[in-house]
């Protein structure tokens, strides 16, 4: 069976108390006299490891001297996430960053969202450095992956699930439109936006306005910022 890594405090206590089942814990005794979780009965025993042991393990310094051995992650399966009762989506289209990927998965995880839905190909998975840039919140939020996202949305869009388009030059702002029901939010990379097709296939387009000088923002900055406002409308 294969084996995964996870590095980092925050990603890899999230990982003990995520689904994965948790291999071997690799800790060096700085982080583990910093940190009560590592001391008090984590769930697995800790192996005590020199900092240079652990960035040859992670294959980087950025480890924060914790490394785990994980189960595989487990996709979720996009069909199952749209059919939740009025789903809360956010898909990505060719967001490659790992680092972008992450930071979207922690805003998502934040404001409750039903799950992230990323296309199969010129796309960040879920790796070391995404769970390291979430802080741990993939471990508890559903990822899933579909060969085509311009025909997923096709096929899930409908009465009840709304597909918008974020677009930094869309008429309508995020606060005129209606976020509360059914809804998946995609969002494109930076310096390309959607694909034409993924584009032609939303629903609706919906912006963020900005009333500094820059002409838009960080893929994650933009999920978050409509995310929260979604949930805002759900919430009044």
């Amino acid at each position: 069976m294969s084996v995964e890594l996870v590095y980092g405090r925050r990603a890899v206590r999230e990982a003990l108390r995520g689904r994965r089942e948790v291999l071997a814990l690799h800790a060096s005794e700085r982080a583990i006299a910093s940190e009560s979780w590592l001391r008090d009965d984590p769930g697995v025993r800790v192996r005590v490891e020199q900092e240079r042991a652990l960035t040859a393990l992670a294959g980087t310094s950025d480890h924060q001297g914790v490394v785990a051995r994980v189960d595989p992650y487990p996709y979720a399966d996009a069909r199952d996430l749209a059919r939740a009762p009025q789903p809360l989506l956010v898909c990505l289209d060719q967001v490659t960053d790992p680092h972008n990927l992450g930071a979207v998965c922690r805003s998502a995880e934040g404001a409750g969202a039903t799950g992230i839905v990323l296309p199969a190909h010129r796309s960040a998975r879920v790796t070391p450095a995404v769970c390291r840039a979430s802080a741990g919140a993939v471990e508890h939020l559903p990822v899933a992956v579909v060969p085509n996202l311009a025909r997923f949305l096709a096929e899930v869009k409908g009465p009840e699930l709304w597909v918008y388009a974020a677009d930094a030059t869309a008429a309508v702002p995020m606060w005129e439109a209606d976020l509360r029901g059914g809804l998946a939010l995609v969002f494109g990379a930076e310096g390309q936006g959607l694909r034409p097709l993924v584009r032609r296939t939303c629903d609706a387009a919906i912006s963020i306005p900005l009333a500094g000088q820059v002409e838009s923002l960080n893929v994650s900055v933009s999920a978050a910022v409509l995310l929260y406002e979604a949930r805002r409308q759900r919430s009044a």
